[in-house]
Formats: C-alpha cells, sequence, structure tokens
C-alpha cells in the first residue's frame, strides 16, 4: 500500500493527514481534499490582513502546484504500479496442476519403491529369502500407510494377481491395470498417468510395477527354478492359495495407485 502524509502550515495552522492510495482515482481524490483543505485554512486566517489579490494569487499558486506533474508524482505513479504489480494474483492453470501431480506422483512411488527394496534386501540378507517373506506380510503394508501420513494421499500397490487380497483393484483402478497389461502383452511402453476422479477433485496416479530383477524372481517367479523349495514352503504356509508366481523378469507385476487430493497438488505450485 502507498502512503501519502499532507502537510499544511500555513500562517501557523498545522493540517495532516494520511491517505492510503489504492488506486489513481484515489490519487486525484487526495490532490481534491488537499487543494480545498488549503482554501479553508487561507479563508479562516483572519489575525493576517491579506489583500484580496495577493490571496487570490496565493491560492492560483497553491493549485498550480498541487496539479502540476512534477517528479513527485511521478515517483508516486511509480510506486503504485509497483504494489499493484506485487499484490497480482497468482493464476495455477490445470495443466500445472495435472504436470505437478505427475512429478509429485513419480516422487511418492519411487521414495516408497526405493523403502521397500531396501528393506527388503536387508531382511533377505540377515535371515534368507524364506524368512524375509513374514516381512513382507508384516511391514510391507505400515510402510505404504506411512508415507501417506507424511504427503496426505492414499497409495496402494495393485495386482490382477495378488498375494494380499487387499491388494485387488478396486473398479476405478481395473480398466487402467488392464491397459497396462495390454501395453505389455504387446510391447508397448507404459508411461505413468493421471485420471480425474470424484469429480476432479482427487487426482488418481498410476504406474505400472514391473519385474525387474532376481530379486522380485526369488519370491514371485517359476516355482520350479527361481523359488528356493524353503521360500515355496513358507509361500506355502503363509498363502495356500497363492496367485503370485509364475512371472519372469520383465512381465507385468500390478501398478501403483496413488491418489492426490487436488488441493494438496495446488499447495505444491
Amino acid at each position: 500500500m502507498v502512503h501519502f502524509f499532507i502537510l499544511q502550515s500555513e500562517f501557523g495552522i498545522r493540517y495532516e493527514k494520511e491517505y492510503q492510495v489504492t488506486s489513481i482515482k484515489t490519487l486525484e481524490i487526495v490532490k481534491l481534499e488537499s487543494l480545498l483543505c488549503t482554501l479553508y485554512l487561507v479563508h479562516c486566517t483572519t489575525q493576517f490582513r491579506i489583500s484580496y489579490f495577493v490571496k487570490n494569487l496565493l491560492l492560483l499558486l497553491i493549485t498550480i502546484l498541487i496539479f502540476s506533474c512534477g517528479p513527485q508524482e511521478r515517483v508516486s505513479q511509480e510506486a503504485f504500479n509497483e504494489v499493484q504489480l506485487n499484490n497480482e494474483v497468482k493464476r495455477i492453470t490445470e495443466v500445472a496442476i495435472l504436470e505437478e501431480a505427475m512429478v509429485w506422483g513419480d516422487s511418492i512411488t519411487q521414495e516408497a519403491q526405493a523403502q521397500l527394496t531396501t528393506q527388503l534386501q536387508e531382511a533377505i540378507a540377515a535371515n534368507g529369502p524364506a524368512r524375509a517373506l513374514d516381512f513382507c506380510k508384516v511391514n510391507a503394508l505400515p510402510l505404504l500407510k506411512s508415507l501417506e501420513s507424511k504427503h496426505a494421499v492414499t497409495l496402494r500397490r495393485v495386482s490382477s494377481q495378488p498375494r494380499n487380497p487387499a491388494d485387488a483393484p478396486n473398479a476405478q483402478e481395473i480398466p487402467l491395470l488392464d491397459a497396462y497389461a495390454y501395453n505389455a502383452e504387446n510391447n508397448i511402453l507404459a508411461d505413468p498417468s493421471i485420471q480425474k476422479i470424484e469429480g476432479g477433485e482427487v487426482l488418481l496416479y498410476t504406474k505400472p510395477i514391473l519385474m525387474a530383477n532376481a530379486l522380485c524372481l526369488s519370491c514371485h517367479g517359476d516355482p520350479k527354478k527361481d523359488i528356493a523349495p524353503e521360500t515355496a514352503a513358507k509361500l506355502k504356509q503363509l498363502y495356500p492359495q497363492d496367485p503370485a508366481t509364475g512371472y519372469a523378469l520383465g512381465d507385468l507385476r500390478g501398478m501403483w495407485a496413488l491418489r492426490l487430493p487436488k488441493k494438496e497438488v495446488v499447495k505444491r505450485l
């Protein structure tokens, strides 16, 4: 906000007022009020005997000074323009929101994958693949829940052949998972995607999960050649009807399903 102070002390009378200028029109009002104030001061000053001609001359000079376009007014105009520019409302487009949702979705899912892989490798190194199954069953879901709390989102891993029934895709996720499966079967590159759901207030980010390395095969590969007998026995114990085996390197295992509240995405812009 630009502040103007008008100080007038002609003939020993002091008048002071603060103005908050928010437009050019207000600037003109300030000038007019200043002139009227000056006229009033001159009129009320009766202890000085001034001729009619001198009084009119004084008023003419004051009017010219107030309405002249001098350097000070130009400085005030520049200050006003700068304030207006700084107070301009930031406009956020729908494209910018979707782009930020994609960036944020990539970041969260990469963070989740990195944490799961690191902790699984540590469990395997400490106890072997069979005992690491206990880690996956007990700790994988709490890890994802901690990321949900951290980012104020909803995060799931879904699969058409889920080891945990809770990881089966829902109605919103099935068409997207089917699309990734089609791409995988036809050797089409599958990229992450963003879908608007719940009236556009939530953005559903999805990304395929592939069988990327031998570590995955030790629990999800061919039971006859990739999964050790001890691990196979443990799988049968924990998941008697387990459908999540028989995969090869590069196969589609499932997808990340990440729900991003639109308002949280906007906060990041």
